[in-house]
């Protein structure tokens, strides 16, 4: 059996590769068709593996104003069902060539051996002020 924690693993390792070759095989093969990704804000919830990769898709687009992402998980808690992640995320923006360094959390609930639920927040007000982007 594949613990979330294996499978939060995996899906961290390859996002690498999916964000600098497109290459989402591999990595798609670790969700389930039927997802629900709680993403909160005004994206609310988004269901399905076609969303997920919509979601890939358009941080690869650079319409999201961002390159060079990384993230390094600081800690994981886990069991067979529940993974979750203190991360830090970093990234360039496209447009002012300024980077961001800021900490997200994100929990993933897993079924048979992929991740069936999603939930993810980042501390975007920290990444705004980073970029000079306040109001």
């Amino acid at each position: 059996m594949t613990t979330a924690g294996e499978v939060h693993r995996q899906i961290i390792e390859l996002y690498p590769q999916v964000l600098a070759t497109g290459r989402m095989d591999e990595a798609l093969a670790l969700i389930d068709p039927d997802v629900i990704d709680h993403r909160g804000g005004a994206a609310g919830d988004h269901h399905g593996l076609g969303a997920w990769r919509e979601k890939w898709e358009l941080m690869r687009s650079g319409e999201t104003g961002f390159h060079d992402l990384s993230v390094t998980v600081e800690r994981n808690v886990s069991d067979d069902e529940v993974s979750s992640n203190v991360y830090l995320s970093r990234g360039t923006h496209t447009a002012s060539g300024r980077r961001y360094e800021v900490r997200g959390l994100d929990m993933i609930r897993v079924r048979d051996g992929r991740i069936v639920e999603h939930w993810a927040v980042m501390d975007a007000v920290a990444r705004r002020h980073q970029l000079g982007l306040d109001a």
